[in-house]
Order: C-alpha cells, then sequence, then structure tokens
C-alpha cells in the first residue's frame, strides 16, 4: 500500500469488473490493500479464542472452502472486508489522500445548542458508493460461484456497509478560554473499525441459514427453515453449515485445533473442554523472565529487577 499503483503492474492481478474500476480510480488502490490487511488482521483478533480462528486468511485471495462455500465465516469475511474498504476510503477522502473527493458534507439537521458543525467529516457516502463498486465487483460480473452464493455475499457486504453506515456519529472539539468550551466545533465521524468487528461478530453468532429460490418474479434469499423469522438488512446469511474445526479436513477447510493453547479456568469458546473438542490437554511448565521489583529512581528513571517465575501452558490434545 506504500507503492503507486499502475494499470499493468497491478490492476491486472484483479477480477475483469474491479480491474476497470482499477484502472478508473488507480489513487484509492493503496486505501483498499490497508483495509484488506486491516481485515485480515481484525479477523483473526475477533476469533482467536474460537475454534476457527481465522488463520486461513493469511492465505489470501487464495481462500479454503470455509471461505468459499457460502459458510458463516464466510459471512463475517465478506461484511467485514465491505465495511473496511467503505470505511478506508471514507477516511482517505477526509485526510486530503484522494484527490477527487474531500471532506463528508454537513449535516442537514441543525447542530446542538453551543455547538456549530465544522471540522472534515468522513466522507461515507463517497465511500459507500466506491466501496460497493469495488468489493460487489466480482458478484456482478458473474464469476466467483453460483448464483445463490454471488447473492449472498452481495447481502452480506451489504450489511457490512450498513453497520459502517448506522456507526456514523457526532464528534466535537472544545473551543474556549482556557479550555472552559463555550463554542464546540463538531462534525461526523466514523468510528475503528475493530468497532464494526465487534458488530458483527454477534451477527455472526445470530446469522440465519437462507436459501435461493424463485420468489414471485425473481429469486430471493428466504430463511431455509419455514419458521424462522424473515431476513432483514441487517442480518447475516449463509448457505451451508460449517464444520466444527475440531479435526483437519481440507476438503471442508477445518485445520483443527491440535497444539491449540487452551484455557483451563475458562468457560468460553476458549476453555479446553471446548477447544480441545474433548480430546483432552496437555500442560506444560515454562519459566518466564519479567521486569519485577521497580522503582522511580530521581530523576528521571524508572529501575527494575529481572525475576524469574513459572507459568503453566496447556495445549490441545
Amino acid at each position: 500500500s506504500g507503492v503507486a499503483w499502475n494499470e499493468s503492474q497491478h490492476c491486472r492481478l484483479l477480477v475483469p469488473e474491479q480491474l476497470q474500476l482499477c484502472r478508473r480510480h488507480l489513487e484509492v488502490m493503496p486505501s483498499i490493500v490497508r483495509a484488506a490487511r486491516r481485515t485480515q488482521a481484525l479477523c483473526q483478533q475477533s476469533f482467536a479464542d474460537m475454534r476457527w480462528n481465522c488463520s486461513s486468511i493469511q492465505r489470501a485471495p487464495s481462500f479454503g472452502p470455509e471461505l468459499l462455500t457460502g459458510t458463516r465465516e464466510a459471512a463475517f469475511v465478506h461484511a467485514l472486508a465491505a465495511a473496511a474498504v467503505a470505511q478506508g476510503i471514507a477516511r482517505s477522502c477526509a485526510s486530503g489522500e484522494l484527490p477527487l473527493c474531500s471532506c463528508g458534507p454537513g449535516p442537514s439537521e441543525p447542530p446542538a445548542p453551543g455547538s456549530r458543525w465544522g471540522g472534515c467529516g468522513d466522507n461515507l457516502s463517497h465511500g459507500l458508493q466506491l466501496g460497493a463498486a469495488f468489493t460487489d465487483g466480482s458478484a456482478r460480473a458473474g464469476t466467483g460461484g453460483t448464483p445463490g452464493l454471488r447473492a449472498v455475499n452481495r447481502h452480506n457486504g451489504a450489511v457490512g456497509r450498513a453497520v459502517l453506515r448506522d456507526s456514523l456519529d457526532t464528534r466535537c472539539k472544545c473551543h474556549g478560554v482556557s479550555g472552559s468550551c463555550s463554542v464546540k466545533t463538531c462534525w461526523k465521524g466514523l468510528p475503528e473499525l475493530g468497532e464494526i468487528a465487534s458488530d458483527l461478530k454477534s451477527r455472526y453468532l445470530a446469522a440465519l441459514k437462507v436459501t435461493h429460490r424463485l420468489v414471485g418474479p425473481r429469486k430471493q434469499l428466504i430463511p431455509k427453515e419455514g419458521d424462522a423469522r424473515l431476513v432483514t438488512e441487517t442480518d447475516l446469511v449463509y448457505l451451508i453449515n460449517s464444520p466444527d474445526y475440531c479435526i483437519p479436513n481440507p476438503q471442508l477447510g477445518s485445520l483443527g485445533t491440535q497444539d491449540r493453547p487452551c484455557n483451563r479456568s475458562s468457560v468460553g469458546s476458549d476453555s479446553c473442554d471446548l477447544l480441545c473438542c474433548g480430546r483432552g490437554y496437555n500442560t506444560y511448565t515454562e519459566e518466564v523472565t519479567e521486569r519485577c521489583h521497580c522503582r522511580y529512581r530521581w530523576c528521571c528513571s524508572v529501575v527494575c529487577r529481572r525475576c524469574r517465575r513459572s507459568l503453566q501452558r496447556h495445549v490441545c490434545k
């Protein structure tokens, strides 16, 4: 992301629909690369203590079956990537990095008493528009699996952008004598992507299994179970059940959980019972060296001793 993109060297690596956008908007590609890297890091961070820990995302764009077949995990990744790209473009506009856009438009509602609209808000509208064109490109081009899978991917991308859009809030800066805050300048800004990832993780846990079938004149995504609630624009959806990810299975995209560290005292998803899938765990004692008995020395440093202590580690069998 630190180098200038050019059509012949970089754009040709993309799918045809994205290739055209890349050629027309070379200046935005570093923002998209940063968004992809942030998506990778946040996915692994969000699922670090679960059986599926998103480690396979490091192989992008050569994804495994669990991210190519319409699973619940693929739903999260598509939604987070869509939100990341839109947020990255919106912030790049506001920072002056992109020549064809700038600050977001001023809010239409009146400011709160004692405040005024100003500053440079994130350009969410431009981020959503260009982000949707890029992240949904392969689906519109008719590539990337069955029509049902493309519909699911488009839906989940839209969910990610909807969560981002709803997260736009008011930020303010105080002005006045000695910080009295007699006047506040306010603008609309987006939160850090970690907040969006946390929201999408909750939606991942409540995702709906759907089928893609004809309803009236066109095909739609409807719940697989007839008595389930209707699909809304904020529901993550998936087509097939995920494996339990307990044992390695390359055909299903499962890496297994053998040799994963676990928490013996936890009752959550990182517990040795759940993470090790009932196989048990091995316990190891590890000696670590750390700073201890620290004290402040005038002036101006902190002096510490080095202490050794034993730690117990638990690893799945």
